[in-house]
């Protein structure tokens, strides 16, 4: 019984752990969003380019091509 409690235990741990990475993660990238979108030294056009390199830099980073939309 108590192995059971532990290994519960353990699953909780790391499952907060991987929540808190993943918040962390994406408060990171909308940070950079942000910052892009808001920095008044780019017209519109470089705001819209620098999130494109945002968005070019996580694709690299993570290996991904295409990006799956929330699914309805």
């Amino acid at each position: 019984m108590a192995t059971i409690s532990a290994n519960a235990d353990l699953v909780s741990v790391l499952a907060a752990e991987m929540a808190t990475g993943v918040e962390r993660a994406v408060d990171c990238w909308l940070a950079q969003v942000e910052r892009a979108l808001t920095d008044t030294q780019l017209t519109t056009l470089g705001r819209l380019n620098a999130v494109r390199d945002i968005l070019a830099s996580y694709k690299t980073l993570t290996g991904k091509t295409y990006l799956e939309g929330r699914k309805q």
